[in-house]
């Protein structure tokens, strides 16, 4: 059970539909990390991926930005993989951007997360896997 209001499966459908460009805040270069293959996934079902690892230089032939302040083109969804405690900074970093999505991964929830994202407009959506929502809502 979902501890806040999120989309519907139908409406985070229709976000999947309409978003095509990501940032994935923790995005990591190794293979092996789920971030890595939910990304790589995402990629190749047509989403234009922009990595935000500051320990990165490249992931998945995309240009890494050290955070999300530092991307210079448009992005739709801001999607992170970073433990819950680290949300809430990460949602203060999104706001200031264009997107209109903030995207928790799966087992990831953080109530001041929520706020700051939600009071600053965006669509909310923690604990849940966008490739396995991208999956279900096709």
């Amino acid at each position: 059970m979902d501890s806040f209001p999120y989309p519907s499966r139908n409406e985070i459908g229709e976000i999947l539909k309409d978003n095509k460009t990501i940032a994935v805040v923790g995005l990591s270069d190794n293979p092996e990390r789920t971030s890595y293959q939910v990304s790589s996934a995402m990629q190749e079902a047509g989403y234009k991926i922009i990595p935000v690892n500051p320990k990165a230089k490249e992931v998945l032939g995309e240009r890494a930005y050290a955070s999300l302040k530092d991307v210079n083109e448009p992005f739709d969804i801001v999607n992170v993989f970073r433990r819950s405690e680290h949300l809430p900074a990460v949602a203060k970093e999104a706001v200031e951007t264009d997107a209109n999505i903030f995207w928790a991964q799966l087992g990831l929830e953080n109530e001041e997360a929520y706020n700051i994202a939600k009071e600053a407009g965006m669509t909310v959506i923690m604990n849940r896997c966008i490739k396995v929502e991208h999956a279900l809502t096709k």
